[in-house]
């Protein structure tokens, strides 16, 4: 049965199905009790919401290109691999030999920017593993072969396809028809299904090769080195308004010099964009910043293609010559600067220009006559300098605006939502009139759902928000409802949140760098996470303008933050004394100089504690995380005191309070990142996000007085007596959040609501006047919080359905656990 008939059945029968679920309520009547009310203004303008509102990050991190997005099935193919990228490489990795073989790196290379190639013995034969559990191969696919190869005249080159189970394929010969450099291809046609497939290449003489790959024939759109087709489909599904690329870290990290001899053929470098077009084995090769390499095979091209193959709005990112990411470097270098400049101008002219234009000619060579429409384009990703950033932005905004002037050119705002950096960066960004200024952030799900109103205050006048990178820390349906309630407030504030995208898009299950991500797969099958099914929600229900609306939503919290203390540390030896905790009448709670034992802590993390010389310390500089605690989990307005002293290690020490669990606390972490800065963290159900943070770094050696007063939800800190800082915790974690928006092409209200508690919400919802037809199309997403869609469980899914009940004034059920969104027609 077809797809397109699944969906219209479902249609049909979901109704019934979902009220006996309780998912969907039977029709009610406005006087009912409600536990919610939504009143919406149809008559009042809203914002209008772009087109381009939310998109997707593409960056090459968890295998998302090499084995991932690029379809390539070889591994290493030009044996490149090198321990610059990673430890463990060789120029084989990935590759066995039978017979003799070896890499070389001399004069006879197929090109200088490839620069190894194999030298394979008469008689012997490499074979190739492929990714994760090896090459996948589906019956009766094509699967295209080439291969560059040096040898005599007559040598013959066999290749074979197989498993263990025995051959995959019929077996191809290739003639090598002359003595140089040159392409041999060859097809095979799949004789069964395997994932666990290798592809082996002898060669009847002494050989060199280079370039060994082999595609599958059914790319996304059948294009020749072209992109994996179910994970390009699931991007194009989402019908994203644009793609930000290439990262990312890999943006901003590495030397800023070129690939070629005059800089030593430097393999740490920021990914450059002119590295990247071009015949694919004339391309450079690099390290990747997440610990692989990159062949860039799939380069600037291949996504300026693959974002006009969807319909979305391209937006690069390039380096701004201020290392990020834990480097925090400035390059002081005014001809690299310029160089950059000027290649930043170039990619324009490439995406852009004539083909009588330099770069216009190469676009088109490539296959592409027509211009690319590149209107937006970043400058640096998450730099911790701000101040040095923003004096190499302003040269590079000025070059670009003088030349072309319709670029809107993009800044940011650091890496963190809030602190220092942030602050100054965006005061830097405000006073300057920057267009738009790009924020980052992963926090805990309890800070999503607190912060939707967080661009409410922003300046309507000022510059315009990118919320580029963003995620809930899991890939739980609790994530995806927490990331739900605050894209509310996103379209509530498009006005002034003009992009969004959440971060990183792929995950390949056998190399993880980071979590969570947007879809995950392996080498024969891929699958949506829960956050996609929100985030595809959303994105194909955006509307054209936001209907004004209210809801009747959680008062401030006002019971006081309680908790025990702690201690703890952070890839770090640290030594603490004279804990005391008094209430705020000053009596004792706690007091310990460890001048005995210290049966008073409860060791609940890592490493290993024990008193020493009348201090209790931590001595593995190894474990991330070494909790102790002390105290009753409702002790409330009081204060903490303790001396700490950094021993060795990489960072500094954290002191906690408002300790409830292992996953629920607070803690001040002095010295955290690399010992940069110091910030206040909290976590709720094991999520971390920062309230308060500043730069900073510990001496290791020097005893710090530490005071931490808590009243109330308010904090004050002291580092050595004086105040550091302090912040009020006040915020409820609202479960209910809506917003309403309006399709100008179908005159829809679409009613998007969350309820991300485990009950239902009644709710009486007011159109304010509004005509409307009886009936209402709905989709609704309901699990329970922690459900997680597998490779072979999708229990987080849409359900369509149809709702009768719809008036002026009408009540509606919230499921528990849900983001529903009502498509109600307007007569």
């Amino acid at each position: 049965m077809s797809r397109t008939r699944t969906r219209w059945r479902l249609g049909l029968t979901a109704t019934t199905f979902l009220v006996a679920a309780g998912l969907v309520p039977a029709s009610a009547h406005a006087e009912d009790v409600t536990d919610y009310a939504i009143t919406v203004d149809p008559a009042t303008k809203g914002a209008k919401i772009d087109d381009t509102m939310y998109g997707v990050f593409f960056e090459d991190i968890n295998r998302a290109a090499d084995g991932g997005l690029y379809a390539e099935l070889v591994q290493n193919r030009s044996f490149e691999y090198s321990a610059a990228d990673n430890s463990s490489y060789t120029p084989l990795t990935s590759w066995t030999v039978d017979g003799t073989a070896q890499v070389v790196d001399d004069g006879g290379r197929l090109n200088e920017r490839n620069r190894n190639y194999l030298s394979l013995r008469a008689g012997s034969s490499i074979t190739n593993a492929g990714y994760n559990t090896g090459v996948h191969v589906a019956e009766g696919k094509k699967y295209d072969f080439s291969v560059w190869a040096r040898a005599a005249a007559g040598t013959t080159l066999t290749l074979t396809l197989q498993d263990a189970d025995g051959s995959l394929a019929t077996a191809r010969k290739v003639a090598v028809r002359k003595s140089g450099w040159a392409k041999y291809t060859a097809t095979f046609t799949a004789t069964r299904t395997s994932s666990t497939g290798r592809l082996t290449v002898a060669s009847s003489a002494d050989a060199a090769l280079d370039m060994v790959s082999l595609f599958p024939r059914d790319t996304y759109r059948n294009e020749p080195n072209g992109l994996r087709k179910d994970l390009a489909e699931k991007v194009a599904a989402l019908h994203p308004g644009f793609v930000r690329f290439p990262g990312g870290c890999l943006v901003n990290t590495g030397s800023m010099e070129d690939y070629s001899e005059a800089s030593g053929y430097q393999r740490k470098r920021s990914y450059q964009w002119k590295d990247t077009i071009g015949p694919v084995e004339q391309r450079a090769t690099n390290s990747n910043f997440w610990g692989y390499n990159q062949s860039y095979g799939l380069g600037y091209y291949e996504y300026f293609r693959f974002a006009e193959d969807i319909g979305a709005m391209p937006l690069p990112v390039v380096p701004a010559l201020v290392t990020g990411c834990g480097q925090n470097q400035a390059v002081d270098d005014e001809a690299l600067l310029k160089r950059h400049i000027q290649d930043t101008l170039d990619l324009i002219e490439f995406a852009n220009g004539p083909v009588t234009s330099t770069w216009g000619k190469k676009r088109a060579q490539m296959g592409h006559p027509k211009p690319f429409h590149l209107t937006h384009l970043e400058v640096g990703n998450e730099e911790n300098l701000p101040n040095e950033f923003f004096a190499r932005f302003k040269q590079f905004r000025a070059a670009i605006e003088a030349k072309y002037p319709g670029i809107t050119v993009i800044s940011n705002s650091g890496p963190d939502d809030t602190g220092s950096i942030f602050d100054t960066a965006w005061q830097l960004n405000r006073d300057a009139n920057v267009a738009m200024v790009d924020e980052h952030y992963y926090n805990s799900p309890q800070w999503f759902l607190q912060n939707n109103g967080r661009y409410d205050s922003y300046d309507r006048k000022g510059p315009k928000v990118f919320l580029g990178e963003y995620a809930s820390q899991g890939n739980a349906f609790k994530n995806g409802l927490a990331e739900a309630a605050f894209m509310t407030g996103l379209e509530r504030n498009a006005d002034v949140v003009k992009l969004a995208s959440y971060a990183p898009l792929f995950a390949n299950e056998d190399y993880v760098q980071w979590r969570p991500d947007l879809v995950w797969f392996n080498n024969h099958a891929s699958w949506n996470s829960a956050n996609y099914e929100v985030q595809k929600l959303f994105m194909n229900n955006v509307g054209d303008r936001v209907v004004p609306s209210k809801a009747t939503g959680t008062p401030s919290l006002l019971a006081p933050i309680t908790g025990a203390v702690g201690l703890s540390t952070w890839a770090t030896s640290a030594a603490y004394d004279d804990v005391k905790v008094t209430d705020a009448d000053g009596k004792t709670l706690l007091t310990d100089d460890f001048s005995g034992d210290a049966a008073q802590w409860n060791h609940t993390g890592g490493g290993t504690w024990s008193v020493q010389d009348g201090q209790y310390v931590q001595t593995d500089t190894a474990a991330e995380n070494t909790m102790v605690s002390a105290g009753d989990a409702g002790w409330h307005d009081y204060d903490l005191h303790a001396k700490a002293t950094k021993k060795s290690g990489k960072e500094g020490f954290l002191v906690a309070f408002g300790v409830k669990d292992t996953g629920n606390y607070y803690w001040w972490n002095l010295g955290g990142w690399n010992n940069t800065q110091s910030a206040v963290e909290q976590a709720v159900d094991g999520g971390k996000s920062t309230l308060l943070s500043k730069p900073g770094s510990v001496e290791t050696g020097r005893a710090y007085d530490i005071d931490i007063k808590v009243r109330g939800r308010q904090v004050t800190l002291y580092l050595d007596g004086k105040e550091w800082g302090s912040f009020t915790d006040d915020k409820p974690a609202e479960p209910f959040r809506q917003v309403v928006t309006q399709d100008k092409k179908s005159g829809d209200l679409i009613v998007k609501v969350v309820n991300a508690q485990s009950s239902a919400a009644r709710t009486a919802i007011d159109l304010g006047g509004a005509k409307v037809a009886s009936k209402a199309k709905v989709t609704t997403l309901a699990a329970a919080p922690d459900a997680v869609n597998t490779e072979t469980s999708t229990t987080v899914a849409p359900v369509s359905s149809t709702f009768s009940g719809v008036a002026d004034r009408f009540t509606y059920t919230f499921p528990a656990n849900s983001v529903t969104f009502l498509r109600i027609k307007q007569r």
